[in-house]
């Protein structure tokens, strides 16, 4: 068996650890192997890395971008290489929806009586990407909720009252720029698009062609029963099952920090050689979404 946790997000987007926290803690829970995969950024990992060779941790430079679909649709990129063009217009592209959004919710908020101005909720941010949970920690602050699920629930969800979906590029897109990138691209979390079984088979088809490979079968917001049927999907469709919390620290309680694994059944040494062929590269990290 082995410890492990490929999907972790820190302070450079809407995690509350910083990079370097991050992969203090993983050391300490004596991962064996661990990611970096924040929102539409590289600007962590320079931190995380350095960190995490400090430490002998072995480490891959990672990123989870956000598809347009129907339904929640993130793609894990493992391996990256940061610099690439490709990889890094896909990012600016993805970065300015964001902020066009960031505007549109605090417009929206301002209009149902609760204004939050810009300056107070690059505050929370820490100057790192603005996210929702940012404004969520702005609304709290200000005294117009009690706490973040309550913003979420009443303004900042998808049923919320100043929910703003966002302008994402297709799923394909985002697998092309990883694998420009030179690294390998994964499905997040597949419990959260809602599809059943034909339907997510249906998806992981048409994504695999694409260039997919591989799935999130371990994972934080995944019970056993679930576990198994992605496996099983897994092997059937031929793609790597992979692992991860999904931790983002007090953004996202109850997620723990490590998923174990059976290692006959996940690529945990082809994963530790794509971490170390790109150990020695030099980190340019992306923008951070200012």
């Amino acid at each position: 068996m082995r410890h492990v946790d490929l999907h972790l997000h820190s302070s450079a987007s809407d995690g509350t650890m910083s990079p370097g926290r991050l992969a203090l803690k993983a050391s300490e829970a004596e991962l064996d192997l661990v990611a970096l995969t924040d929102h539409d950024t590289t600007a962590g990992l320079p931190e995380f890395l350095e960190g995490c060779r400090d430490r002998a941790l072995p480490a891959l430079a990672g990123i989870e971008l956000s598809a347009e679909a129907p339904f929640t649709l993130h793609l894990l990129g493992y391996g990256i290489g940061v610099g690439c063009p490709a990889l890094e217009d896909h990012l600016f592209r993805l970065r300015e929806r964001r902020r066009e959004r960031n505007e549109a919710i605090r417009l929206r908020l301002a209009g149902l009586g609760f204004p939050l101005s810009p300056d107070e909720i690059e505050k929370e941010s820490g100057g790192e990407v603005v996210a929702r949970p940012h404004i969520a920690r702005a609304m709290v602050r200000r005294g117009y909720v009690h706490d973040m699920p309550s913003a979420f629930r009443l303004f900042l969800g998808r049923e919320g009252a100043a929910y703003v979906p966002r302008c994402r590029l297709s799923a394909e897109s985002c697998i092309q720029a990883i694998v420009d990138a030179g690294g390998v691209a994964v499905l997040a979390h597949p419990v959260q698009t809602g599809l059943d079984d034909e339907g997510l088979i249906a998806l992981l088809f048409r994504l695999k062609e694409a260039g997919l490979w591989g799935l999130e079968c371990y994972s934080g917001h995944h019970g056993a029963e679930e576990r198994l049927r992605l496996l099983s999907m897994a092997f059937r469709l031929g793609l790597a099952p992979t692992a991860g919390s999904d931790f983002h620290g007090d953004n996202r309680p109850g997620i723990d920090f490590g998923v174990v694994v059976d290692e006959a059944l996940f690529p945990f040494d082809f994963l530790v050689r794509l971490a170390s062929r790109r150990a020695g590269e030099s980190l340019a990290p992306s923008g951070r979404g200012r």
